[in-house]
């Protein structure tokens, strides 16, 4: 069963589903959110260029907190994109009539594979085969190898562990959310307007942001030296 929103009017949910539709939909509003933002760039930005900035300083700042200043720097477009395109997928579930990507698994695996990637592509990248130090413990010797080895299979088990909790919680959360919103709607729709949807927006943002900051700090333990 398709939970009926104003996409069916144009493509059957049978044929492509609504976390996709709804997803290139996502995508589509960042280009064109993009391209109005190119086109009335000023030296003193105001209105929406002055709530982008606000939001891509923020980013930013939380990169170079955890990953330094050249890392930080680098890494903007992958983190800032996987904010905003979070942020407005997990919105667009507020919107009467629109479905949230965000609550489906297989939206929020597609990001979450990505950073799991990038994360061990850097980190080999920066340390070569010593990356593998990451993943043995603090103790080095002979004498402590079954020790090195059971650390080893833990350590892995976590990292493999790191794509899927990230695509769950956010799955888990956004679709969690929705359900509780319908709840309340019903049991008290006098207050919708305003309770119902603060508590909606609070959690699309919430979420966005818990997605990026793990994604920034996984990517700055794959960097950092290993101790």
């Amino acid at each position: 069963m398709h939970e009926s929103t104003w996409m069916d009017l144009f493509i059957d949910p049978h044929v492509v589903p609504h976390y996709v539709s709804y997803a290139f939909l996502g995508s589509l509003l960042l280009i064109a959110m993009a391209l109005l933002l190119r086109g009335s760039m000023a030296l003193v930005p105001r209105g929406f260029q002055n709530a982008v900035e606000a939001v891509a300083e923020a980013i930013l700042n939380l990169n170079r907190e955890s990953l330094g200043r050249t890392w930080g720097d680098r890494f903007i477009p992958l983190t800032g994109t996987i904010f905003i395109y979070i942020l407005v997928c997990n919105l667009m579930g507020l919107i009467p009539g629109f479905a949230a990507p965000t609550s489906d698994i297989n939206v929020t695996a597609s990001m979450a594979l990505p950073v799991f990637l990038a994360t061990h592509y850097y980190g080999l990248k920066v340390h070569g085969p010593g990356y593998i130090k990451h993943f043995l413990g603090p103790v080095r010797s002979l004498m402590a190898l079954p020790l090195m080895m059971l650390i080893f299979v833990i350590e892995i088990i976590g990292h493999l562990a790191r794509p899927v909790t990230l695509s769950v919680r956010l799955f888990g959360n956004m679709t969690g959310k929705h359900i509780i919103l319908i709840v309340l709607a019903i049991l008290a729709p006098a207050v919708v307007p305003f309770f119902i949807l603060a508590l909606g927006v609070l959690v699309s943002v919430v979420q966005a942001l818990v997605f990026c900051l793990l994604s920034v700090l996984y990517l700055a333990g794959a960097i950092e030296e290993a101790h």
